[in-house]
């Protein structure tokens, strides 16, 4: 009897799972108050979990990735991924600022005080010099994600090279035993992935559980508009960048086969408010749904869960309007420029946690000297808005990812969520119940 009701939850497909997580512990939070935050611990383990896989993941998945690229094929990839990240970026901040100054959400809003800790605004010089690190040991430690991402690609196509110029025999077969092993570690890996997501069920339950206990819907009244606005800015985002390049770039699929292949991603993205966290999640959707080569998605997604921040840009653009209007300050058509170009760049620079992009918009504000004390007035609203621009992220680093894999012959439409099949091709996560 047990084993027949424990096959009948697995044969429900994992993402449904999670949303249901979601739901009832949003509603138990909710209903049962301050007591419901006992359950923090689980929430707090599943994002552990992940957290856990996201270095290793990167490391594997890149040098198994790297071992079919030649310097020509990498540049070629290198430019496409990195150029697209920076054309969603530049449209999501564009259409920040269009939906804020339709809507002026903070017009009529009575504002409470706050404070804020401020931040210094990196420039462009040293985001690229940060890219590399003085010390890869150190880098690896401290989890960060894009001097990981640049040593580790550094290492494996110097080790490409090495094994296809050679001419010792035993560094070539050494070279190529060695790149057998990463590929059993990376199946590995997948394995533990898919365990974590089995646990995600609870943890997503718990930490929604939490979250509402917390804060209540009180601070998400008052704050209906800014929430509003910047859902509005995702919903655009996606549907009209995400989806419209995915139709107008050639693709030659219909694009709500995309959104079925990023479900997963999206919802724990969602969930846990972390593009990094997620990242096991998404490469999981990129091999087992989109069918995307490892060649292409082990390069693409890390460098996307690191600078690929559209969500953010949305985000930033829109509370900055919003934090204006709380002051009544106007803000010019120069003024909008500045905050553009410091949204797309400041983006570039957030880290990929929870919490992160609070504490960037302080940046933002700055740039247009507006008051800093309103990031504590947005703090009450933060977790919603985590969440609704990491999944943004998330969706954004999977669109660019196909796409590019599209120009690079790195994607089989012939299995996954392209087929004619709904259920055809939907491993992993999906079926492997």
């Amino acid at each position: 009897m047990s084993n027949s009701l424990w096959n009948r939850y697995r044969s429900v497909p994992l993402v449904y799972r999670i949303a249901v997580g979601f739901i009832l512990g949003g509603l138990l939070g909710l209903i049962v108050g301050k007591p419901a935050a006992a359950l923090e611990p689980l929430g707090a383990l599943f994002l552990r979990l992940l957290k856990m896989l996201v270095v290793p993941l990167i490391v594997f998945t890149l040098l198994s990735g790297v071992k079919q690229l030649t310097p020509a094929k990498l540049g070629r990839i290198g430019g496409s991924v990195v150029g697209l990240y920076l054309v969603t970026t530049a449209i999501a901040g564009s259409l920040g600022l269009v939906v804020a100054n339709i809507l002026n959400p903070g017009t009529g809003v009575q504002f409470t005080g706050g404070k804020a800790q401020s931040a210094s605004p990196p420039s462009l010089g040293e985001v690229f010099l940060n890219i590399v690190p003085t010390n890869p040991v150190a880098a690896f430690g401290n989890g960060d994600v894009l001097s990981i991402v640049f040593f580790t690609l550094v290492f494996g196509l110097g080790l490409a090279i090495a094994r296809d110029s050679t001419e010792s025999e035993h560094v070539h077969d050494g070279i190529k035993t060695f790149f057998e092993i990463v590929d059993g570690i990376v199946e590995g890996l997948f394995t533990v992935v898919w365990g974590v997501m089995e646990y995600g069920v609870i943890g997503v339950f718990a930490l929604l559980a939490t979250s509402m206990a917390t804060h209540g819907l009180g601070a998400i009244e008052s704050l209906a508009m800014l929430v509003a606005a910047v859902a509005l800015g995702t919903l655009l985002q996606i549907s009209i960048t995400y989806l419209g390049l995915i139709t107008m770039l050639g693709l030659g699929q219909h694009p709500i086969k995309f959104l079925r292949g990023a479900k997963d991603a999206m919802v724990t993205a969602f969930s846990i408010r972390s593009s990094t966290g997620t990242l096991p999640v998404t490469m999981q959707n990129a091999e087992d749904d989109l069918k995307i080569d490892e060649s292409l998605y082990g390069f693409s997604l890390p460098l996307g869960a690191t600078i690929n921040m559209d969500g953010a840009a949305i985000r930033q653009a829109i509370t900055a309007v919003f934090a204006a209007n709380l002051f009544g300050v106007h803000l010019g058509l120069g003024d909008q420029v500045t905050l553009l170009v410091t949204v797309v760049l400041v983006s570039i620079g957030t880290a990929g946690v929870p919490g992160a992009g609070l504490i960037m918009l302080t940046v933002v504000l700055q740039s247009v000297g507006l008051p800093l004390t309103v990031v504590g007035f947005v703090a009450g609203v933060d977790p919603i808005l985590g969440r609704i621009a990491t999944m943004n992220n998330v969706t954004g680093d999977l669109a660019v990812a196909t796409l590019a894999a599209k120009w690079n012959d790195a994607i089989d439409f012939s299995t996954g969520v392209w087929t004619d099949d709904e259920t055809a091709g939907e491993t992993g996560l999906a079926t492997s119940d």
